[in-house]
Order: structure tokens, then sequence, then C-alpha cells
């Protein structure tokens, strides 16, 4: 049975077909822009025709770097990109990856091809780069006399820095002779010895410009022991010189910003910075001073004389309260005492006797005892009794037994 294919299986295989063949992924088509449309996605969708017929084309937004001008309808333009099959709708279509105005195409070709080679061989690499100096004082500037770049230099330069000098070399910018004009120049300034260098000049065509697309002036960029800033044309302009250059600036007067350093604004630095050392200072100061003031208190705590007199007020002190303890102790003893001699005193038998009382003792078998009783004595026993004044030696006449309630 005889094979079957789907559309989009016979629409994969061109589209395949399309992918393998090496003409067709980096073809440059020259015709008449008709049909332009640019979509609100950013898309660019157009058509391109000649007497014989007509391509379909779209450049993507991500390709708009690519286009360095508005396209519009009935422009001669060469587009470069790859052909290959849009299988929604099964037509091919050139998909623009640059776009350039007709009668640029050759030497647009002709700078890529010389662009690919210088940068096999290495010459726009960042490591060949040289820094640009952050304070130059004399800036080297290869372009023409009476362009406005020179002026724009100039009038960027002393409004920046007025201290900085330029060295112009007049130097040939397009035309016959330019690329040798511009080779001298940059060699001159270099042996001159200036700090840093601008080469450039202001916007043009893709021919007026094309002295920097010049392998002798890109060489001698590359070469040159002074860093170099390129400064060709307008913003999208892009020139050789550009990629060998140690910095790229959009247009002359970017250049003259980046090569100038800003004198006021230096000097507005330099104040902001003596204020904030200043601050630093006084408050490393005020630090340090607390510090100091810290450390002269502990010194006098720790002085051996402070330590002397901490210890005699504390001898002092502790001789206070011993002396006050003592002084209370005393006190209290005292009304001990006096609370003992006191109650002595009601049993003081001297006291009693001072009352009207009288003590008697008698002597037997030599010892003296105190009569209590009448038990004790007999009638004839020698007493004696003891008054407040005196004793009285006396003799038991009798005795009676009496009971007092």
């Amino acid at each position: 049975m005889t094979n079957v294919y789907t559309v989009r299986q016979v629409n994969a295989y061109i589209r395949n077909m399309f992918t393998q063949d090496f003409m067709l992924n980096r073809i440059y088509v020259k015709g008449e822009v008709s049909n332009c449309k640019y979509h609100t996605s950013g898309h660019i969708y157009f058509s391109l025709k000649d007497e014989s017929g007509t391509i379909a084309c779209v450049m993507f937004a991500g390709q708009r770097g690519g286009l360095s001008f508005h396209m519009r309808d009935g422009q001669q333009v060469v587009v470069f990109g790859a052909v290959s099959i849009y299988e929604r709708a099964g037509a091919y279509q050139l998909y623009a990856k640059e776009i350039r105005l007709d009668g640029e195409g050759v030497l647009y070709e002709k700078f890529q091809m010389l662009k690919k080679e210088l940068e096999e061989m290495g010459m726009f690499a960042p490591e060949y780069k040289q820094e640009i100096p952050a304070y130059a004082k004399t800036i080297g500037v290869v372009t023409a006399s009476t362009g406005a770049a020179i002026r724009d230099i100039m009038n960027i330069t002393a409004r920046r820095n007025p201290y900085v000098q330029l060295i112009l070399y007049p130097a040939q910018v397009q035309g016959e002779g330019a690329k040798e004009s511009v080779v001298r120049g940059i060699h001159a300034l270099e042996h001159y010895g200036v700090d840093l260098m601008i080469v450039g000049r202001g916007g043009g065509s893709i021919e007026d410009l094309w002295a920097f697309n010049e392998e002798e002036v890109a060489r001698a960029v590359f070469e040159c022991s002074v860093p170099v800033i390129s400064a060709v044309g307008h913003e999208t302009d892009t020139t050789i010189i550009d990629y060998v250059a140690d910095l790229r600036a959009p247009t002359p007067s970017a250049a003259a910003e980046l090569a100038v350093w800003d004198y006021y604004q230096f000097q507005e630095s330099l104040r902001s910075c003596r204020q904030k050392m200043n601050r630093i200072m006084y408050q490393r100061l005020e630090l340090y001073h607390m510090k100091v003031e810290k450390l002269r208190t502990r010194l006098n705590y720790l002085h051996p004389e402070t330590m002397l007199r901490e210890r005699r007020q504390h001898i002092a002190d502790a001789s206070d309260r011993i002396k006050a303890l003592m002084d209370q102790k005393l006190k209290m003893s005292r009304h001990q005492l006096e609370l003992r001699k006191e109650r002595l005193k009601g049993l003081s038998p001297l006291d009693k006797l001072n009352q009207g009382y009288a003590f008697a003792e008698q002597e037997t078998d030599g010892r003296k005892g105190s009569i209590r009783s009448i038990g004790q004595v007999q009638t004839g026993d020698a007493i004696t009794i003891y008054v407040a004044d005196g004793r009285i030696e006396a003799e038991v006449t009798g005795v009676q037994e009496e009971r007092y309630e």
C-alpha cells in the first residue's frame, strides 16, 4: 500500500531539508520592502520583492539589534538571515537577523569578514583591554579639527575639569588617506606620552565612517600602549575599532564624559570625605577619652594609697561598731546588774534588819546556826540576836509554841 503522510510530517520534512542546507541558513537577500508592519509584540513582518517575485520575511523582537533604521515600504535593503518553513501555514519565509540599506551590502560584508578575522586573532579579547585611568591629566584626541566632535569634547572638558589638558591631532577622518592620517595621529600622541586617548569622529554613513573599519587603524589601536576610547558616530553606529579599543563610547560627547574626571564632583567628594573623617576622628577621640577616664578611675581605685585609706576606714568603722556593741553590752549588763541588785536587795538580811526584824543564832558544838524553830533551843541556852545597829547576847528563859495564820 502506498505510504500516506500527514501535513505535519510533510512540513517537518521540508523544514528539515531547509535546516540542512548551509546556504539557506546564512544567506543575503536583496529586494524592495513591501507590506512592512511593526507588530505590538516587537516583531517586524514584511516582504521582499523584485521584478520576478516576492518572499515573506520576519524579524523577531530579539533580533532588532541588527536593524539601525526604521523600515518602510519602498526601501531597497539587503537582509541577512536564514530561510525556513513556517509549518502552521506551510509556507517558507526569510527569518531576518540583520537588515542594511542597499548600497551598504558590500561594505557590510567586508566589515563582517574583517570583524570575524580580527576576533579569531584575539584582538577583541577582554584580557587585552587596558584600564582607563581615573584621573588622566593629559588626554589626546585624534579627530578632525573642524568637526562637531572636537567642539563637544572641548565643551564637556571645560565644564567638567578645566585643569585637564587636551592635545588634538587634527586627523583626516574620511575619504582617501583617512586611515593613514588616523594611524599617524595614534602613533604621534602615543609618542607624546598622553595619559589617555580618544579616537573618533561624528556620525555619518557607513562610507563616511569606513576609515575606522580599516585593519591598519584597528591594529594601531590594539598595539597602542596608551588606553584608547573609541568614539565614532552616533550611538547606533558600530565600527571595528569599537571592538578593539579599551573602551567604547557611543558618541564623542560620551567619550569626554568617560575620559575627563569631574573636578567639582571630586572637590565635593573630598569635602564629604573630610567631614566624614573629622566626624569619625571626633567619635574615636571621644571613645578613647571615655576609656582613659575609665582607666583613670580604675587606677585610682586600685592605687595602694586608696586601698590603705579604704582599709583604715574599714578598721575605723569596725572599731566604731565594736565600741558601739561593747557600750550596748555594758549597758545591758549594767541593767541586768541593777535588776539582780534589786532582787538581792530584797533578800538581804541587813535590809530586813533595817526594816525592824531581828536575826537569832546559837552556837552548837562549835558551829553557829540560825534559829528557825523553838525546838532548836532550850531554857538556859545562850543565843545571839542581831539587830540593825548591833547584836544582843541573850539567854533563853523560856519557849512557847504559837501558830501564826
